[in-house]
């Protein structure tokens, strides 16, 4: 009789353990804003009961991370970040097509992420890109309020600025984008060189500098304008300004990995972030981007991009890998080795 209770407990607790080792699982790479993260990671698991294991990283870090694994892909979806490096990692063949059942409620700037990429992205929320100041700082140092790039180039902003570095930061790399197609790239190179001379530090992560601005370590932060509005509503003196001469912005988008090995769970979750309810939880957590689904309910201090001069982005070229490569060589041949 013992004999019998010590084989059926061990075929039990065999039995358990492969159920947990065989338990639905998700990795996600998530490269917005560490609360927004949360909020959608908590949000499957809650809905759905699969186990999520989230990292968050900067979209020019996940990048390199995709094709770091290429050969051994550990990742299920990468979720948020700038569209660019989506597209970057379509073209590199590091992430997969999945049409989603959900495309039919999405506004047509998150359609055209995916028909550049023949459906291996798709825009889940849309920001645009800008600065913001803090007002204290301006008011206490006399300085000027600026109201477009040009502006930033005086030379009273000396070391008042910070930017991220455009090789880690998908912001950067889109200001780096949207400055040339502004400026042409002969002037907007020599645009980059003036700014370089106010910036203090170039940070990794592209929600840094206004976050610094913020609380007072810094004075002007290159952003996406709902990263201003975020610390606005957390109660710090910031105020955001989308420049004249007009801006850029970001289609933040979504893939599956190539080789993803929990696809079924990644093809759910690809839905359910695609869908209204999911995408409204986003401003809940102080996440004022404009979500992809029409439905979706979105906060009304998030910024309208219909009120704001945005220029004709040429995601198609800019998101490319080969163009992508030439520019940041540029900059860091031509302008981070400059003095400052």
């Amino acid at each position: 009789m013992k004999l019998g209770k010590i084989f059926i407990t061990g075929v039990l607790a065999f039995g358990a353990s492969i159920n947990a080792a065989n338990a639905a699982k998700l990795t996600l790479y998530c490269s917005a804003d560490d609360e927004f993260c949360q909020v959608m990671a908590r949000g499957f698991e809650a809905e759905t009961g699969i186990d999520v294991n989230m990292t968050r990283k900067s979209s020019g870090e996940t990048f390199a991370q995709l094709k770091a694994e290429a050969s051994n892909p550990k990742g299920d979806v990468w979720w948020g970040g700038t569209g660019d490096p989506h597209l970057q990692a379509a073209e590199d063949g590091l992430t997969m097509p999945y049409v989603s059942s959900m495309r039919g409620e999405l506004h047509p700037w998150a359609l055209n992420q995916a028909a550049a990429s023949n459906d291996k992205t798709t825009g889940i929320y849309l920001g645009v890109l800008g600065y913001g100041y803090n007002t204290e700082i301006m008011a206490s140092n006399n300085l000027p309020l600026p109201t477009c790039w040009n502006d930033l180039l005086d030379p009273v902003y000396k070391g008042h600025i910070q930017m991220a570095n455009p090789n880690s930061s998908g912001t950067a790399y889109t200001t780096l984008a949207t400055i040339v197609q502004i400026f042409g790239e002969e002037k907007g190179f020599e645009y980059m060189k003036g700014l370089h001379a106010n910036i203090n530090q170039y940070t990794k992560s592209g929600s840094a500098p206004i976050k610094a601005a913020a609380r007072g370590e810094n004075t002007i932060g290159v952003a996406f304008l709902h990263g201003v509005v975020k610390q606005a509503v957390s109660g710090f003196p910031v105020d955001g300004v989308a420049p004249c001469e007009g801006t850029g912005y970001e289609i933040g988008s979504m893939s599956i990995v190539d080789g993803a090995r929990n696809l079924d769970e990644a093809k759910m979750f690809y839905d359910w972030a695609l869908s209204a309810k999911a995408q409204s939880e986003a401003w809940k957590v102080k996440s004022f981007q404009v979500p992809s689904n029409v439905s979706a309910e979105s906060s009304p201090l998030a910024p309208d991009p219909a009120s704001i001069n945005l220029i004709d982005y040429d995601f198609k070229l800019y998101g490319s890998s080969a163009e992508r490569k030439r520019l940041l060589k540029k900059w860091d041949d031509e302008v981070s080795v400059l003095p400052q």
